[in-house]
């Protein structure tokens, strides 16, 4: 676990600007009739555009400068010629590399026309998240967010991944500690004062279990329910918890 210096905060903020923008320029770009690997691209574009890199292309064989997850497809969809329709949810998550710096944030985005039940899954992931972070201060424990997550998450009907979680972030983008989306208060690792984390809830509309496709990356639901994913690249402080990527 490394606190991070001044200089690398800020080296942090800018990183984050740049998923930020990524982020934005995806969600108008996404709608029925485009591909996810269009999707792709256009991250891709800001990203570089931007000065940065995208963190993921290559890290561990990883193709894409995003992954794009599609419905049941919780996490690390790798984005292809999957033509996206109207009222699919689609996760995209994007990691960039700026000035050797990490930002990390992901989105679940509706498309066209959602249904009540999948725009609830929408909502609970991102509050969920809220929930969180509202533990997220110097002194407490990793377990009183991962805690928080979960019962906000579970006392709305929808189901918590265990096998994922989110982490801590710097130079690196997967850095100490793991920061799980389920647990107990008062337990995990502590929170100081410019440690840095990714904080992203990652729930299912039924069985919180998946299960990983013969690709090695697709990660979906194993009863096919939908999946929804938030998160956000997070600066612990003395006081409020600072959120880069908003």
């Amino acid at each position: 676990m490394i606190v991070k210096s001044d200089k690398e905060r800020e080296g942090m903020r800018k990183a984050s600007l740049v998923v930020k923008a990524a982020l934005e320029k995806a969600e108008q770009f996404i709608r029925p009739g485009v591909t996810t690997l269009e999707i792709d691209a256009i991250v891709e574009d800001v990203i570089r555009s931007m000065g940065a890199t995208p963190s993921s292309k290559g890290f561990q064989g990883y193709p894409n400068a995003s992954c794009i997850s599609v419905n049941d497809v919780v996490v690390h969809g790798i984005p292809s010629l999957l033509t996206v329709k109207d009222g699919d949810i689609v996760s995209v998550d994007i990691t960039a590399l700026l000035n050797g710096y990490q930002g990390d944030a992901a989105r679940t985005f509706a498309v066209g026309n959602v249904s009540d039940a999948d725009k609830r899954l929408i909502e609970v992931a991102k509050a969920a998240f809220f929930a969180g972070i509202e533990h997220a201060k110097a002194g407490g424990k990793v377990g009183d967010i991962s805690a928080a997550v979960q019962l906000y998450t579970e006392l709305n009907g929808f189901g918590v991944v265990r096998a994922l979680t989110g982490h801590g972030i710097g130079h690196k983008m997967h850095e100490a500690p793991e920061v799980p989306n389920f647990g107990r208060r008062g337990t995990g690792s502590p929170l100081k004062s410019g440690l840095c984390i990714c904080i992203e809830p990652m729930i299912t509309a039924g069985d919180w279990r998946v299960k990983v496709d013969r690709d090695g990356w697709t990660t979906r639901t194993v009863d096919g329910k939908k999946a929804a994913h938030y998160e956000n690249t997070v600066i612990i402080t003395d006081g409020e918890p600072e959120i880069l990527t908003l």
